[in-house]
Formats: structure tokens, sequence, C-alpha cells
């Protein structure tokens, strides 16, 4: 397969960026897009074909890309942004509470409805109490915690405009003890059995190696997404890869044993590090995991945001989920994901 020559244009995103964050949206912001999308040679390529992978115990085939909606529809619709991921084969989409990402789950309630019968539908919301890692839970705290995680639901179901999701993940899950915890485990089969939910899922960015074992030991959980890189697990606080992580190699044996027990796995901050701080300005890492790939990889047709979304689905991954603003951006990530398996033997 002949890929069309991307180097990845972080003043494209940033300029979006810094669009989105002085508030300028709607037409404005698509008309922008738009002319930088259309100021690229390669925009107008075919895109490639679609790749995908069973979720798990879910027995969805899942295509490799989820689109991350959260971020990208907090503040405004892009159902023209949707309609053209779904219509390449994108047909997992990934939202959150509004607690959390403001009116994401509004904004996609027209687009989900009209392709219900066709996408994977998960959303997520928090437990609302404070806990630390290392946290041995009170039954108090767990019976708040299935409560407020119940209620998030219930509200995601409303902004959402359905009365059933396909998975509902316990968002930002930090501790074994919630993990493990039978009330949060009932507050889900009542969810269930009242035809609200399918599967359960955990979302997780901190403590992600543990809680991805009490998840496979429980034999509960349907689908883990959790914050991974080549270099290893992503720390959310700093930004950046987990001191004293093991490269995305040596964590094998967990992600396999994950998914050996019918628990999908979906990355997500793949790339977060290679990219400045605070909303992706000042200086870009671009070279930080090239010491995780070989010669021939680095010598691929692929940004270096791209490589990192590749480099995890090949190793251990099923699907990775990736915020795309914008359409040049949303085809950058789908390419990544749909030819990951081209650079691998």
């Amino acid at each position: 397969m002949t890929l069309p020559r991307r180097t990845f244009l972080t003043t494209r995103r940033r300029v979006l960026q810094l669009m989105a964050l002085a508030g300028l949206g709607g037409a404005s912001f698509t008309r922008v897009a738009r002319a930088l999308a259309e100021s690229d040679d390669s925009s107008a390529a075919a895109w490639p074909e679609m790749t995908y992978r069973t979720l798990g115990r879910t027995d969805f085939r899942a295509s490799r890309l989820v689109f991350g909606c959260g971020a990208a529809l907090m503040f405004w619709k892009k159902d023209e942004l949707l309609n053209e991921a779904f219509e390449h084969g994108v047909n997992v989409f990934d939202v959150g509470t509004s607690e959390y990402y403001r009116n994401a789950e509004a904004n996609l309630a027209s687009f989900a409805k009209q392709h219900r019968d066709k996408i994977f539908l998960i959303s997520k919301g928090k437990i609302g109490i404070d806990v630390a890692p290392g946290d041995e839970l009170t039954g108090e705290q767990r019976k708040t915690a299935a409560r407020n995680w119940t209620r998030a639901m219930e509200q995601s179901l409303t902004d959402l405009e359905t009365d059933h999701v396909d998975a509902y993940y316990v968002m930002a899950a930090n501790n074994v003890s919630l993990i493990r915890s039978e009330e949060m485990h009932e507050a889900f089969l009542a969810a269930k059995a009242a035809g609200k939910v399918d599967h359960w899922g955990v979302s997780t960015h901190e403590n992600a190696q543990a809680v991805l074992n009490a998840a496979t030991d429980t034999g509960r959980y349907s689908l883990a997404q959790i914050a991974i890189t080549p270099a290893g697990w992503y720390d959310w606080k700093e930004e950046a890869v987990l001191a004293g992580s093991k490269p995305m190699a040596g964590l094998r044996p967990t992600l396999d044993r994950a998914r050996e027990a019918g628990i999908g796995l979906i990355g997500m901050k793949a790339a977060r590090h290679l990219a400045g701080r605070w909303f992706g300005f000042g200086p870009d890492k671009l070279a930080a995991f090239d010491q995780h790939y070989d010669a021939k990889f680095l010598k691929a047709p692929l940004s270096s945001f791209q490589r990192s979304y590749a480099y995890v689905l090949a190793h251990g991954l099923d699907a990775v989920n990736a915020d795309s603003q914008e359409m040049d951006h949303l085809r950058e990530n789908f390419i990544a994901a749909a030819t990951s398996q081209d650079y691998f033997a």
C-alpha cells in the first residue's frame, strides 16, 4: 500500500487549538479548519480501508480507531466530522459525562441516534469521591461510589437522548479496591438488567497496571481504556511517560493476560507526550519514542504522532482512542490506525 506522504504540521493543530481556546467556533471554525486542510496537497488523497478487531467479550467487530468525542464535542456539534469518520469505517464512538466534558454527550446525540444500529456507543462517569490509588475503600465509600456511578450513567443516557449505551466505563479509575467492589458490580448488573447498558468497562490513566490486573482478575469487565505509549504507561499528572515504567514491549504479559481474559483493550494518550505542554503549546518532543522503533518503522511515511498510534496497535491493543478536532486531523489518525499492521510482521 502506498500512503500519502505526511508530515504532522503542529502549527495547523495549534492554530485550531488556539481558535478553540479563544472561543472561535461554529461556521467560522469550520471554514478556517477546511482552509487549513485544503492547503495540504495530501488532503484529497484516498483514505485507506479501515481494519477491525473484536473487542474482547463484547464480540463487536470494532474499527481500530475509536473516535474520542469528549474534547472534540465539548462546545459544539461536529456532525460533518463524525459522519466522515463513519462513512470511512469508524464504528466506535466514545464520549463522557457532562460533569467533565460539558456538552459533548448532547452534541453527539443526533449523530448517535441516526447511526445507532451500526455503531458501538461508549460513555463514562466518575465515582464522585476522592480516593488515592492505595486506599482501601470503606463499605460506605463503595456504596457512595456505586450510587454516583449510577447517577452519572443515568445523566449520560439523558444527555445522549437514548435509553441504552453499549458500554459504560468507570471513569478515571485509579484504585484496586474500587475495581473489585461488589457494590460497583451490583450497580452495573442492575443497569444491565434494566437494559441500559450491555458491557462494563474501566478507563484509567493512573495506577493503570494495578487497575488493569485487578479488572482482569475479577472477570467482570469487557473493556479497559488505558493510557499507554510506546515507551510505557502514561502519567496524566506529569503529562509524561510514567517514571520507572517498562516500555510497552515489556508490558505485553499484562496486556495479553487481560485480552485472554476477555477484555478489549483501547489505548489513549498514545501520542500526548510528544506534544508540548499546556494544550499542545510549547516545544514538541517528536523523537521521544524513536528508541523503541526499528530502522524500518522509522522510515515509514508517518508523522511521529501517527507512528505512536500505529506502534501501540501493533503491540497489544485492539484499538486506539484519538481525539480528532478537525477533518485533516481525523484523516491522520485514521491512516495510522488503518495501516498499523503494514509495518510489523
